[in-house]
């Protein structure tokens, strides 16, 4: 029965028969078990309403207590969608203005002015937009029982605040780049201009106008509605400590909600564009929100589509909870997932092509399978290893009977299939990746071609797979107690972090707080060293010029660890993998 539902879902995929009317619960079924998710929770919504409101899963791992749509999940920054209506409900009523310099408003806090800002100021469009240069890009929260930093402590990263200050480094307006440190400053911009706490302020002019009766900013929640929340999971699937983490940063992390109340904020935004009652804003206001600013970034949501197809969202993620909020401008569709798991693959895009292409929803991407041909094993396992997609991301690939599997959190998440000698497309999106072996056979990268998107760019190899690797004897074995000193100084962070002197500066600034794991090291056992100097690999704005893996014994069961190093032998950032 099991292989026939698979069947099942292959079929629609290659397009063979329409579906049936449970295949899509069997769909999300087969990718949560695939996945190891606990619990997901979704809405869609069909010309403008919530056609379909569905829980799968339980509120943990141990399977006891079922979800339901009612069940409370953390939105991560799909917060900052929602603050952004707040935020724009307040130009709406001239309280703000979107291109005034915030410090003529701000009260209990100011932007510190510096050489970036002598000639630009920081305004609300560029903290919408993500341009004013403002630092910090997220978030780690809180656990339940520690103290709790207020927001101006956050803002300048005293004690308790585990993230650094949030400061102006670039000239506002020049570039995008992505800061949550941003949306807490605007976070107190709300509070100093209405002199109203935000939850309460959301909740009455924002969540209640739209029945977002489940939504709430209060962090930390009080134990009525704490009753009500699913428990977080962390990549490994292991439980968050204390179920959650609580967020003072509450507009740009720390909405709790479903995806109902999601869907009813998305439907909001597509009746107020179409001139329709039923919005906290007017047309023309909302019609600036979903006007690219910059980077297909608007006022407080992210672009997708072209003109005659565009769609709105933003995506989340809190310390074991990730979420997905994406509609169209005017077409009256539209998707929200929630989990109570942090979850590096593809499996929330997955559902959601698997959703447009259950309801005929055009402007997703349509997808055939591949025509695979024969390629030999030594040059498919040539093709293995670690890749640094993007900055801090990395693509792990595992050769596997003709075919190449990419891995993420030790889970497999997507197949590629040769089509070429050296290219492999995958079967679940248009994209392919093209191998580039030097004289020697010795890959350094891959092409990354996405059709979709129409772009292509070059992907950086970081190493082997380590279980292709007999231990070896460590060229410059006198550096590893120093490696192991800088290491453990990022496990600690304080004082530690800041006086360790194997730390590049940017290791420094962003591990003031620790690392989660592992919280103990007792030793390192050398494996393979790696040169990557010129292949473009920057980890907390330091290039890295070797990447040296070791086994690592430490609290955690018995685990590799992948050490970045300068050209001065400095650790800038580190990687816990299982092979």
């Amino acid at each position: 029965m099991k292989n026939q539902r698979h069947l099942l879902i292959l079929s629609f995929l290659l397009g063979v028969f329409p579906l049936h009317a449970d295949d899509l619960d069997d769909f999300i079924r087969s990718q949560m078990q695939k996945r190891g998710i606990p619990a997901l929770s979704l809405a869609i919504i069909q010309d403008g309403k919530i056609l379909k409101a569905q829980s799968y899963g339980f509120i943990d791992k141990q399977g006891k207590v079922p979800v339901t749509t009612n069940t409370l999940f953390q939105a991560g920054s799909v917060s900052k969608s929602v603050a952004a209506m707040g935020a724009l409900y307040l130009v709406e009523q001239n309280q703000l203005f979107l291109d005034e310099n915030v410090n003529i408003k701000l009260k209990s806090w100011k932007v510190p002015d510096n050489e970036f800002t002598k000639d630009k100021k920081v305004t609300l469009r560029g903290i919408l937009s993500h341009t004013t240069g403002l630092t910090v890009h997220g978030f780690p929260g809180y656990t339940v029982g520690a103290k709790i930093p207020s927001v101006v402590q956050v803002l300048d990263g005293t004690a308790p605040a585990n993230t650094p200050p949030v400061r102006v480094d670039f000239v506002p307006g020049s570039r995008w780049r992505y800061s949550g440190g941003g949306y807490t400053v605007m976070q107190q911009l709300m509070v100093d201009v209405t002199g109203v706490d935000f939850p309460a302020f959301m909740k009455n002019k924002v969540l209640s106008p739209l029945g977002m009766k489940n939504s709430t900013y209060q962090q930390p929640l009080p134990p009525e509605l704490a009753k009500l929340t699913a428990t977080g999971h962390y990549s490994n699937r292991s439980l968050v400590e204390g179920r959650w983490h609580i967020y003072p940063e509450m507009a740009a992390a720390g909405l709790w909600t479903t995806p109902s109340d999601l869907a009813r904020f998305a439907i909001s935004i597509q009746n107020a564009y179409a001139g329709k009652p039923g919005s906290v804003l007017s047309q023309s206001m909302t019609r600036q929100m979903l006007t690219d600013q910059k980077n297909r970034d608007g006022l407080g949501v992210f672009l997708q589509g072209d003109s005659t197809m565009l769609r709105f969202g933003h995506s989340g993620r809190d310390e074991g909870f990730d979420a997905l909020l994406t509609a169209s401008v005017d077409k009256g569709q539209g998707v929200v997932i929630m989990i109570n798991a942090n979850d590096n693959s593809h499996m929330m895009g997955r559902i959601v092509d698997f959703i447009a292409s259950y309801y005929h929803w055009d402007g997703f991407p349509v997808k055939t399978k591949p025509a695979a041909v024969a390629v030999d094993s030594k040059t498919l396992t040539a093709f293995e290893g670690r890749y640094e997609l993007f900055n801090n991301r990395i693509i792990t690939f595992e050769a596997d009977n003709q075919r190449l599997l990419t891995i993420e959190d030790s889970f497999v998440d997507e197949e590629f299939v040769p089509v070429g000698t050296n290219k492999f497309t995958s079967t679940d999106r248009n994209v392919s990746v093209i191998f580039n072996p030097d004289a020697t056979g010795h890959v350094t990268s891959f092409r990354l071609q996405d059709n979709d998107q129409r772009y292509e760019r070059t992907v950086p190899r970081i190493g082997p797979l380590v279980n292709t690797r007999r231990t070896n004897a460590d060229p410059d074995p006198s550096r590893t107690p120093k490696i192991m000193a800088a290491l453990q100084a990022m496990v600690k962070g304080g004082k530690l972090v800041e006086e360790a002197s194997g730390l590049t500066v940017g290791a420094k600034r962003d591990f003031v707080g620790g690392m989660r794991e592992p919280e103990t090291l007792k030793s390192l056992t050398f494996i393979h060293s790696e040169n990557v100097a010129g292949r473009g690999i920057q980890r907390h704005g330091s290039e890295v010029s070797e990447i040296v893996t070791y086994q690592l014994k430490s609290n955690q069961p018995d685990t590799y660890i992948l050490v970045h190093l300068t050209s001065e032998g400095l650790v800038t950032d580190c990687d816990l993998v299982e092979k």
